[in-house]
Protein backbone atom coordinates (compact mmCIF):
# COMPACT_ATOMS: atom_id res chain seq x y z
CA UNK A 1 0.00 0.00 0.00
CA UNK A 2 1.28 3.17 -0.49
CA UNK A 3 2.02 5.97 2.40
CA UNK A 4 0.34 9.00 3.08
CA UNK A 5 -2.11 10.59 0.98
CA UNK A 6 -0.26 12.59 -1.91
CA UNK A 7 2.41 12.32 -3.79
CA UNK A 8 4.42 15.41 -5.60
CA UNK A 9 7.09 15.28 -8.37
CA UNK A 10 9.13 18.67 -9.00
CA UNK A 11 12.12 19.90 -10.58
CA UNK A 12 12.80 22.67 -8.67
CA UNK A 13 12.21 23.50 -5.31
CA UNK A 14 10.91 27.39 -5.41
CA UNK A 15 7.44 26.19 -5.08
CA UNK A 16 8.01 23.62 -2.62
CA UNK A 17 6.83 25.33 0.21
CA UNK A 18 3.56 26.53 -1.52
CA UNK A 19 3.05 23.45 -2.50
CA UNK A 20 3.45 21.43 1.06
CA UNK A 21 0.52 23.94 2.28
CA UNK A 22 -1.81 22.02 0.04
CA UNK A 23 -0.33 18.78 -0.50
CA UNK A 24 1.64 15.55 1.92
CA UNK A 25 4.57 13.98 0.54
CA UNK A 26 4.37 10.39 0.82
CA UNK A 27 6.90 7.65 0.48
CA UNK A 28 6.54 4.80 -2.15
CA UNK A 29 7.57 1.13 -1.22
CA UNK A 30 10.09 -0.16 -4.37
CA UNK A 31 8.99 -3.71 -3.45
CA UNK A 32 5.00 -3.31 -4.14
CA UNK A 33 4.60 -0.47 -5.86
CA UNK A 34 6.18 1.34 -8.95
CA UNK A 35 9.32 2.62 -8.71
CA UNK A 36 9.82 6.14 -8.19
CA UNK A 37 9.69 8.75 -11.44
CA UNK A 38 12.81 11.08 -10.63
CA UNK A 39 12.16 14.00 -13.13
CA UNK A 40 15.27 15.00 -15.21
CA UNK A 41 16.69 18.28 -15.32
CA UNK A 42 15.98 19.89 -18.35
CA UNK A 43 17.49 22.43 -20.73
CA UNK A 44 15.61 25.46 -21.61
CA UNK A 45 12.23 24.26 -20.21
CA UNK A 46 10.90 22.45 -17.22
CA UNK A 47 8.55 19.40 -16.17
CA UNK A 48 6.07 18.40 -13.49
CA UNK A 49 3.29 16.30 -12.01
CA UNK A 50 1.36 16.42 -9.39
CA UNK A 51 -1.58 14.71 -7.86
CA UNK A 52 -4.64 15.80 -5.82
CA UNK A 53 -5.93 13.92 -3.01
CA UNK A 54 -5.87 9.84 -2.19
CA UNK A 55 -4.98 7.55 -5.52
CA UNK A 56 -7.69 5.54 -5.51
CA UNK A 57 -7.44 4.43 -9.40
CA UNK A 58 -4.74 3.63 -12.00
CA UNK A 59 -3.12 7.14 -12.93
CA UNK A 60 0.69 7.06 -12.91
CA UNK A 61 2.94 9.44 -14.59
CA UNK A 62 6.37 8.29 -16.08
CA UNK A 63 10.00 10.37 -16.90
CA UNK A 64 12.93 9.47 -18.28
CA UNK A 65 15.62 10.68 -20.16
CA UNK A 66 16.45 8.64 -22.89
CA UNK A 67 19.16 10.22 -24.71
CA UNK A 68 20.81 13.68 -24.21
CA UNK A 69 18.59 15.76 -25.81
CA UNK A 70 15.41 13.82 -25.62
CA UNK A 71 13.25 13.33 -22.48
CA UNK A 72 10.08 10.97 -22.29
CA UNK A 73 7.14 11.31 -20.33
CA UNK A 74 3.81 9.87 -19.73
CA UNK A 75 0.50 9.79 -17.95
CA UNK A 76 -1.60 7.01 -17.94
CA UNK A 77 -4.54 6.22 -16.58
CA UNK A 78 -5.36 2.40 -16.12
CA UNK A 79 -9.35 1.25 -15.93
CA UNK A 80 -9.95 -0.18 -12.16
CA UNK A 81 -9.31 0.22 -9.01
CA UNK A 82 -5.51 1.10 -7.61
CA UNK A 83 -5.30 -2.31 -5.52
CA UNK A 84 -5.96 -4.07 -8.90
CA UNK A 85 -4.17 -2.31 -11.33
CA UNK A 86 -1.04 -2.52 -9.62
CA UNK A 87 0.85 -5.46 -10.86
CA UNK A 88 -0.24 -4.11 -14.18
CA UNK A 89 1.28 -0.29 -13.56
CA UNK A 90 4.40 -1.95 -12.44
CA UNK A 91 4.80 -4.28 -15.50
CA UNK A 92 3.66 -0.84 -17.96
CA UNK A 93 6.56 1.06 -16.04
CA UNK A 94 9.13 -1.95 -16.32
CA UNK A 95 8.37 -1.65 -20.40
CA UNK A 96 8.70 2.00 -20.59
CA UNK A 97 12.01 1.88 -18.67
CA UNK A 98 13.46 -0.62 -20.60
CA UNK A 99 12.22 0.01 -23.87
CA UNK A 100 11.59 3.79 -24.29
CA UNK A 101 15.98 4.24 -23.84
CA UNK A 102 16.38 1.47 -26.41
CA UNK A 103 13.97 3.13 -29.03
CA UNK A 104 15.02 7.18 -28.11
CA UNK A 105 18.97 7.32 -27.67
CA UNK A 106 20.38 7.57 -31.02
CA UNK A 107 20.35 11.10 -32.62
CA UNK A 108 19.38 10.13 -35.84
CA UNK A 109 15.84 8.05 -35.54
CA UNK A 110 12.09 8.90 -37.08
CA UNK A 111 10.30 9.79 -33.77
CA UNK A 112 6.92 9.37 -34.88
CA UNK A 113 8.05 5.59 -35.91
CA UNK A 114 9.96 5.57 -32.07
CA UNK A 115 6.84 6.30 -30.15
CA UNK A 116 4.56 4.35 -32.33
CA UNK A 117 6.61 1.00 -31.51
CA UNK A 118 7.14 2.25 -28.08
CA UNK A 119 3.16 2.64 -28.11
CA UNK A 120 2.52 -1.40 -29.28
CA UNK A 121 4.67 -2.73 -26.90
CA UNK A 122 3.15 -1.07 -23.52
CA UNK A 123 -0.14 -2.37 -25.38
CA UNK A 124 1.34 -5.71 -25.41
CA UNK A 125 2.45 -5.72 -22.11
CA UNK A 126 -0.87 -4.45 -20.39
CA UNK A 127 -2.59 -7.50 -22.63
CA UNK A 128 -0.16 -9.60 -21.37
CA UNK A 129 -0.59 -8.27 -17.49
CA UNK A 130 -4.51 -7.73 -17.56
CA UNK A 131 -6.50 -9.38 -20.45
CA UNK A 132 -8.26 -6.56 -22.01
CA UNK A 133 -7.99 -3.68 -19.85
CA UNK A 134 -8.38 0.00 -20.88
CA UNK A 135 -5.41 1.61 -20.37
CA UNK A 136 -5.65 5.53 -22.06
CA UNK A 137 -2.61 6.93 -22.38
CA UNK A 138 -0.52 10.25 -23.34
CA UNK A 139 2.84 9.56 -24.10
CA UNK A 140 5.24 12.55 -25.35
CA UNK A 141 9.53 12.81 -26.06
CA UNK A 142 10.06 16.86 -25.94
CA UNK A 143 13.47 17.30 -27.99
CA UNK A 144 15.72 19.79 -26.53
CA UNK A 145 17.60 20.67 -29.22
CA UNK A 146 14.17 21.07 -31.43
CA UNK A 147 11.81 22.52 -28.89
CA UNK A 148 9.14 19.90 -30.71
CA UNK A 149 6.85 17.31 -29.04
CA UNK A 150 6.32 14.03 -30.42
CA UNK A 151 3.79 12.40 -29.03
CA UNK A 152 0.98 9.53 -29.16
CA UNK A 153 -2.42 10.05 -27.68
CA UNK A 154 -3.65 6.58 -26.63
CA UNK A 155 -7.62 7.86 -26.09
CA UNK A 156 -6.24 10.18 -23.29
CA UNK A 157 -8.32 13.25 -22.57
CA UNK A 158 -6.95 15.72 -24.72
CA UNK A 159 -3.53 17.51 -23.91
CA UNK A 160 -3.88 21.48 -23.87
CA UNK A 161 -1.07 23.36 -25.66
CA UNK A 162 -1.14 26.99 -25.29
CA UNK A 163 1.06 29.50 -27.04
CA UNK A 164 0.77 32.88 -28.43
CA UNK A 165 -1.72 31.53 -30.68
CA UNK A 166 -3.79 30.60 -28.14
CA UNK A 167 -4.92 26.81 -26.65
CA UNK A 168 -4.80 24.13 -29.00
CA UNK A 169 -6.13 20.86 -27.78
CA UNK A 170 -3.98 17.67 -28.43
CA UNK A 171 -6.45 15.12 -29.77
CA UNK A 172 -6.38 11.12 -29.76
CA UNK A 173 -4.06 9.28 -32.40
CA UNK A 174 -5.31 5.81 -31.70
CA UNK A 175 -7.16 3.78 -29.31
CA UNK A 176 -6.58 3.33 -25.50
CA UNK A 177 -3.82 0.68 -24.73
CA UNK A 178 -4.79 -2.95 -23.54
CA UNK A 179 -7.68 -2.82 -25.53
CA UNK A 180 -7.01 -4.88 -28.70
CA UNK A 181 -3.08 -6.76 -29.87
CA UNK A 182 -3.63 -5.50 -33.36
CA UNK A 183 -4.87 -1.65 -34.22
CA UNK A 184 -3.22 1.37 -35.79
CA UNK A 185 -1.77 3.45 -33.94
CA UNK A 186 -0.55 6.78 -35.06
CA UNK A 187 1.78 9.73 -33.27
CA UNK A 188 2.68 13.47 -34.01
CA UNK A 189 4.18 16.01 -33.46
CA UNK A 190 3.87 19.66 -32.44
CA UNK A 191 6.09 22.55 -31.35
CA UNK A 192 6.67 24.11 -28.40
CA UNK A 193 7.58 27.56 -28.60
CA UNK A 194 9.48 29.37 -26.30
CA UNK A 195 6.79 30.49 -23.48
CA UNK A 196 4.77 27.77 -24.47
CA UNK A 197 3.01 25.33 -21.90
CA UNK A 198 1.86 21.81 -22.87
CA UNK A 199 -0.67 20.58 -19.82
CA UNK A 200 -2.12 16.70 -19.42
CA UNK A 201 -4.74 16.13 -16.87
CA UNK A 202 -6.37 12.78 -16.10
CA UNK A 203 -10.28 11.38 -16.75
CA UNK A 204 -10.75 12.40 -13.13
CA UNK A 205 -9.74 16.26 -13.66
CA UNK A 206 -12.51 16.19 -16.04
CA UNK A 207 -15.20 14.43 -14.92
CA UNK A 208 -15.28 16.38 -11.62
CA UNK A 209 -18.79 17.27 -10.77
CA UNK A 210 -20.46 19.90 -8.78
CA UNK A 211 -24.24 20.19 -8.88
CA UNK A 212 -24.88 17.65 -11.90
CA UNK A 213 -22.02 19.61 -13.44
CA UNK A 214 -18.66 18.51 -14.62
CA UNK A 215 -15.25 20.29 -14.84
CA UNK A 216 -14.94 19.57 -18.12
CA UNK A 217 -12.20 20.29 -20.84
CA UNK A 218 -13.64 23.77 -21.54
CA UNK A 219 -12.90 24.40 -17.54
CA UNK A 220 -9.51 23.13 -18.28
CA UNK A 221 -9.50 24.89 -20.99
CA UNK A 222 -10.17 28.32 -19.17
CA UNK A 223 -8.21 27.64 -16.51
CA UNK A 224 -5.39 27.07 -18.06
CA UNK A 225 -5.91 30.44 -20.15
CA UNK A 226 -5.72 32.31 -17.03
CA UNK A 227 -2.88 31.09 -15.67
CA UNK A 228 -0.08 33.36 -15.46
CA UNK A 229 3.12 31.72 -16.88
CA UNK A 230 4.43 29.94 -13.70
CA UNK A 231 6.88 26.95 -12.84
CA UNK A 232 5.92 23.94 -13.94
CA UNK A 233 5.20 22.62 -10.39
CA UNK A 234 3.15 26.05 -9.72
CA UNK A 235 1.40 25.89 -12.53
CA UNK A 236 -0.34 22.06 -11.94
CA UNK A 237 -0.94 23.27 -8.44
CA UNK A 238 -3.14 25.93 -9.85
CA UNK A 239 -4.96 23.83 -12.21
CA UNK A 240 -5.66 21.94 -9.60
CA UNK A 241 -6.91 24.16 -7.51
CA UNK A 242 -9.09 25.61 -10.04
CA UNK A 243 -11.13 22.12 -10.13
CA UNK A 244 -10.59 21.55 -6.02
CA UNK A 245 -12.77 25.24 -6.46
CA UNK A 246 -15.29 24.04 -8.83
CA UNK A 247 -15.95 20.94 -6.83
CA UNK A 248 -16.32 23.19 -3.37
CA UNK A 249 -14.21 19.71 -1.49
CA UNK A 250 -11.22 17.71 -2.32
CA UNK A 251 -11.77 15.21 -5.55
CA UNK A 252 -12.04 11.54 -4.22
CA UNK A 253 -14.08 10.18 -7.34
CA UNK A 254 -11.04 9.12 -8.84
CA UNK A 255 -7.57 10.08 -9.23
CA UNK A 256 -6.95 13.59 -10.56
CA UNK A 257 -3.75 14.16 -12.11
CA UNK A 258 -2.08 17.04 -13.83
CA UNK A 259 1.34 16.99 -15.94
CA UNK A 260 2.97 20.35 -16.99
CA UNK A 261 5.71 20.92 -18.99
CA UNK A 262 6.77 24.63 -19.29
CA UNK A 263 9.42 26.27 -22.56
CA UNK A 264 11.29 29.10 -20.73
CA UNK A 265 10.37 32.43 -22.32
CA UNK A 266 13.98 32.85 -22.77
CA UNK A 267 16.20 29.87 -24.52
CA UNK A 268 19.36 29.69 -25.58
CA UNK A 269 20.49 31.09 -29.06
CA UNK A 270 21.61 27.52 -30.68
CA UNK A 271 17.62 26.35 -29.17
CA UNK A 272 15.93 28.81 -30.81
CA UNK A 273 17.41 28.96 -33.90
CA UNK A 274 16.31 25.50 -34.22
CA UNK A 275 12.89 26.10 -33.60
CA UNK A 276 12.47 29.28 -35.93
Amino acid sequence: MLVGTNLIRTLTSPSLSFARRLFHRTAVSLVTNPLHSDVPALRDAEIAAIYHGLRVAGDFYEFLRASPSRVLFGLFDIAGRREDTREILIAAQKTFRTVAPQLFAEEDINEPVAMIDLSQQLNRTILHSAGVRSCPAFIGCYNEDLGTVCYANAGHTPALLRDQTGITPLEATGLPLGLFSHTTRSASTCALRPGAVLLVVSRGFVEAECEGQEFGLEGTKDSLQGAPTLSAPELCLTILRAVQQFTRTAPAHNDVTALALVRSAVTNAATLGATL
